[in-house]
């Protein structure tokens, strides 16, 4: 209890979903140019690199779901595909980024594919890539974060980062995924 006797919160104790963007944009730059830079010291090549990334983006989102759906919606978690995918696309971006991401489209050539896009990611609005290596994209973190937030809600997928209308997430399901989710809407 503080000297006036009202408990103040803690700014870990804050729900995620109406978060203020309390952290600085300065701070987070800084601190992603630094994390990009270790990464980039631990590696050979650009694919080497990017994988580093992903990993790490996958180390945060395992953190994040357990954060957000312990805190926030007290363990409930999504049983159906689409319902999942909207909730990364709205809820779970504006918690990470102030913002929902740009669009959510279905693959038209395979129905375990969706792409998720963003015209100007956060992670790559900051970040100066040498000419030596142009073909990084910085977003492979968001995309280990996505991945981790979709397989560790009972959603297995792999999700990769492309350079296509800014970023494209590419969220590739296991097929059990997709069959599970037929059979939930026959019922």
């Amino acid at each position: 209890m503080s000297l006036s006797g009202r408990y103040r919160l803690n700014i870990l104790d804050k729900p995620l979903s109406r978060g203020k963007g309390e952290v600085s944009l300065t701070c987070f730059a800084l601190l992603f140019a630094e994390i990009v830079q270790y990464c980039q010291n631990k590696s050979q090549t650009v694919p080497e690199l990017q994988i580093r990334l992903h990993e790490l983006g996958r180390k945060v989102g395992l953190k994040l779901i357990d954060l957000y759906f312990v805190r926030e919606r007290s363990g409930k978690r999504e049983t159906k595909l689409l319902s999942i995918l909207l909730f990364v696309k709205s809820t779970f971006w504006k918690a990470l980024f102030g913002k929902e991401a740009d669009k959510l489209e279905h693959s038209n050539d395979d129905e375990n594919t969706y792409y998720l896009m963003e015209k100007e990611p956060l992670v790559n609005k900051y970040i100066s890539v040498p000419r030596d290596k142009s073909s990084l994209n910085c977003a492979v973190f968001v995309a280990g974060i996505v991945e981790a937030v979709l397989t560790g809600t009972g959603f297995p997928a792999k999700v990769t980062a492309h350079w296509h209308k800014g970023t494209t997430y590419m969220v590739k399901f296991e097929e059990s995924v997709v069959t599970r989710d037929k059979q939930l809407e026959e019922r």
